[in-house]
């Protein structure tokens, strides 16, 4: 055995005459500080470059071919990718104004400008009353930035400009969309679509990075406060389970009332719309009834949606349905929400957790029972259809709508809460929303559907009378 002492006798030896080389505590402290100031500054260089952001920048398009991306489950044309290889340069125009230009590589292809888009609109802004209770800030936060916002423009929108090509787009171009996608800040998209045989058709997809200084910026101009009180959590998708949701600092109850809600457990599995198109992300066999969802009989995974914003089959999302195993009972409750806004109403359907028996709750509030669309319900994608969240806009919608009606004024909110109302994360649990309408021939009767992850399939459909 070699001790510290031989060793150090043989090192000495080694180096002949020479005396070893020695270090004051003085000059360690020193260079300890030295290479922490160092660290330091190479970190606050590397925070400056990624929020460095210039008035007209050209920001990286990513594009996927068939073979790249063989999950895409969007409504694809014939003519998808013959329009391909361009480039995106934004432009700042104020504060928290952009135009979105994408630049074409050749002759045939057009340039297309998204102009004037107000991306206060497109950032999340929790509503003033939650940010009262930094528990709502949060999961206000967390679900806003989590969710899909996709917002579309028709081809003749004032927000469009069209020129050049070999004239198939400036003829067949029906809309334009952008979309903030489900991920951490900064994932968006560029999606073109046609018109084929009276449906719409994406001809083109681009993912890129959304400026991260421009989005620090708007971020901080529309809610006064530092960006990076939240950098970690709008960035890094951390996970704010278990956080207490004092729902009574969103709306006031009224009056409520316990009803009688069908939710038959053999019914046929509906889908419809994007659910119809996403049959390949739902890894799952044999999945016939809602039943089938909680039985425990079925290994039920989910395409892994994932940077910058495609489904991955090789990196499955799990399910937790069992928290949600055992339907129990609902409430319709009359509210007054917070905020100034109109009476409306709140559904709350509980259930059983099938492994521990806690009674878990599913909140839909702040909407207008009777004013929902009248659907048959093989249209249900047609209706309400929504994120879970507080003060979120629609998964989908067009720009016009989203300037008349701001997220952050909505009265909506939709939470999944425990026993003692902390909030469970839906993503892991595997549900991202609902969907809602009234019945085509009795307009007394509600219809609600429960969205998986991603929404690629409906997992359940309830429904109740208004009485």
């Amino acid at each position: 055995m070699v001790t510290p002492t031989s060793r150090q006798d043989t090192s000495v030896a080694a180096l002949g005459s020479r005396a070893p080389f020695k270090v004051g505590k003085k000059k360690i402290v020193l260079g300890a500080i030295a290479l922490s100031v160092g660290l330091l500054g190479i970190g606050m260089a590397g925070f400056t470059s990624r929020y460095n952001a210039a008035e007209k920048m050209s920001v990286n398009l990513k594009e996927l071919s068939n073979s790249d991306y063989p999950a895409n489950a969007a409504p694809l044309s014939k003519n998808f990718q013959r329009y391909a290889n361009r480039e995106l340069i934004i432009i700042k125009r104020d504060d928290t104004h952009f135009d979105f230009v994408l630049q074409p590589k050749d002759n045939k292809t057009a340039k297309i400008v998204i102009k004037n888009i107000d991306l206060s609109l497109l950032t999340p802004k929790p509503p003033e009353w939650t940010k009262k209770d930094p528990g709502l800030e949060v999961i206000a936060l967390t679900d806003r930035e989590w969710n899909r916002q996709q917002v579309s423009f028709p081809a003749d929108s004032a927000h469009i400009e069209i020129t050049g090509g070999d004239g198939f787009e400036q003829k067949n171009l029906a809309e334009v969309a952008l979309a903030n996608n489900c991920l951490n800040a900064g994932y968006w998209e560029v999606l073109l679509f046609t018109k084929e045989d009276n449906n719409k058709s994406m001809y083109y997809q681009g993912w890129f990075t959304f400026p991260m200084g421009h989005y620090k910026d708007v971020f901080e101009k529309i809610n006064n406060i530092s960006y990076t009180k939240h950098l970690w959590r709008l960035e890094h998708w951390q996970d704010p389970a278990g956080t207490i949701v004092n729902t009574k600092m969103l709306r006031e109850v009224i009056d409520e009332k316990e009803i009688a809600v069908n939710f038959p457990l053999d019914e046929r599995i509906i889908a419809s719309g994007e659910q119809a198109r996403k049959v390949r992300t739902t890894l799952a066999t044999n999945l016939t009834t809602w039943g089938d969802f909680y039985s425990g009989k079925h290994d039920i995974k989910f395409a892994t949606f994932r940077p910058p914003g495609y489904y991955d089959a090789k990196t499955p999302w799990q399910n937790e349905y069992w928290r949600i195993g055992k339907f129990d009972k609902g409430i319709v409750r009359n509210i007054k929400p917070a905020g100034n806004q109109p009476n409306s109403q709140e559904i709350e359907l509980t259930f059983r957790d099938t492994k521990t028996n806690e009674q878990n709750r599913l909140i839909i509030s702040g909407v207008n029972l009777k004013d929902l669309p009248k659907l048959p319900l093989e249209q249900y994608n047609k209706g309400l259809y929504m994120p879970m969240g507080i003060g979120v806009p629609p998964f989908y919608q067009n720009y016009s709508d989203l300037e008349k009606s701001h997220p952050d004024k909505s009265p909506y909110f939709n939470v999944l809460l425990n026993s003692q109302d902390k909030w469970i994360d839906h993503h892991k649990l595997a549900l991202d929303g609902v969907a809602m309408h009234l019945d085509k021939d009795n307009p007394n009767l509600v219809h609600l559907y429960l969205l998986s992850y991603e929404r690629n399939t409906v997992i359940g459909h309830f429904s109740f009378t208004l009485e």
